[in-house]
């Protein structure tokens, strides 16, 4: 009964994103579950080191000291730059930024991508006399849509691929082609809202754009090294050397720089999201002990809720990634999936990312645009965000439902 008030309180304060008169996040309060399981005598010390789930935590550790390896060396701005000479065709220069950001999202952290485009974009933008917002909402968009195609995409597929020891090329054969549909039709509905309104908005918009932000300057070797990393390591993917023993080895080798020092690198590695990861496997395993889960699951078949049915699992899965987010849900959710059926955890990979374009506090990748955004003068509401996003998910989800029905 402790665990289970635990986790209960936890995940509804996950759910409001606060405790009423503390300065604390969602992280925080992962945080705080995680202690009182071990403090309340639900879990030892000892079991609460071994509920984490190391390779995973390696995995999106050494992925972070390669994407701030590129970040370093001005690659993520430098490849922004080289899309704004297409400005002057608005609609060509979303369809090839949507691309662009969806890729390196694929491959890389979305939310790197997005912390780097979003200023850089900006300034192109007003530069040219362009409405920002359609651009910012594709880029935010895109980021979360490519992120879902790959294993290495964003932390939940991440967890999924380790979890259930999934294939990088199955994984990304599968997941493919529904992301590429979904991002196809994203930057349709984007030309469709936003039809006539591609020139630049209200003056207050623009106001402080004069300020030219300070961003990483390029350096051909440090870029190369990085572009070299990622592309060993997903070679390295098709092997039989397991992913996180692949990825640490490689981001070790980035650590010895004669350029880089270790704070820089270390400084952009996500330590919030890291410990966030390690604090819900303990909340997650502290529920699992007894017969909990099966007593949850016993529950939900009752009110005709199968999981193990990937159109059911999608629909719950985007769903709960709107009530907690989408790594707290996916943490959730994996307990009841059967390992032997990959469908289900690709099904549940791409919705749960999905789901993330549907609010603006749906991602990180969102927030951060919209952070980056207001510090250069452009504010893209959540009504705003709401009036793109809903569409562009309850679209993709639909997407998904019609590969479903085709690829199971």
């Amino acid at each position: 009964m402790t665990a289970l008030i635990i986790f209960t309180l936890t995940y509804l304060g996950i759910a409001f994103g606060r405790l009423p008169g503390l300065a604390i996040d969602r992280t925080g309060i992962a945080l705080l579950g995680a202690i009182a399981m071990v403090v309340s005598g639900v879990m030892t010390t000892s079991e609460a080191f071994h509920a984490v789930d190391v390779s995973t935590i390696l995995l999106l550790y050494a992925l972070m000291v390669i994407s701030a390896q590129l970040r370093l060396g001005g690659f993520y701005a430098w490849s922004a730059g080289r899309i704004i000479p297409l400005l002057d065709r608005p609609r060509i220069f979303l369809a090839v930024s949507m691309l662009l950001s969806a890729g390196l999202s694929a491959l890389l952290a979305n939310d790197i991508v997005c912390l780097a485009f979003t200023p850089v974009l900006i300034h192109g933008l007003v530069a040219a006399r362009l409405n920002p917002i359609p651009f910012l909402l594709g880029l935010a968009i895109a980021s979360n849509i490519g992120s879902a195609a790959t294993i290495i995409g964003n932390p939940q597929n991440m967890l999924i691929g380790q979890t259930a020891r999934l294939d990088f090329d199955a994984f990304f054969l599968w997941c493919l082609p529904p992301s590429f549909v979904a991002l196809a039709t994203s930057y349709l509905l984007i030309v469709l809202f936003y039809r006539g309104q591609f020139t630049a908005g209200p003056e207050s918009q623009t106001a402080n754009l004069d300020r030219r932000a300070v961003w990483p300057v390029f350096n051909r070797q440090q870029t190369t090294k990085g572009l070299l990393a990622i592309t060993v390591l997903i070679a390295l993917f098709f092997t039989p050397v397991p992913r996180e023993v692949s990825a640490i080895g490689l981001a070790g080798l980035l650590l010895c720089s004669r350029r880089n020092d270790t704070r820089k690198i270390l400084g952009l590695v996500d330590w919030h999201l890291i410990t966030l990861f390690c604090a819900l496997f303990i909340v997650v395993q502290g529920i699992s002990r007894g017969d909990m889960p099966t007593r949850l699951m016993a529950f939900l078949q009752e009110g005709g809720v199968h999981l193990d049915n990937a159109f059911i699992l999608s629909g719950v899965s985007a769903v709960l990634s709107n009530i907690f987010s989408n790594v707290p849900a996916v943490m959730l959710l994996i307990e009841f999936l059967d390992p032997g059926a990959s469908h289900l955890w690709y099904a549940l990979a791409v919705s749960s990312t999905f789901a993330g374009n549907f609010i603006l506090i749906g991602s990180i990748a969102n927030l951060i645009v919209v952070e980056q955004a207001a510090v250069e003068g452009v504010t893209l509401s959540f009504r705003e965000h709401a009036r793109t996003g809903v569409p562009v998910t309850l679209c993709s989800l639909l997407i998904l439902a019609v590969w479903i029905m085709i690829a199971v």
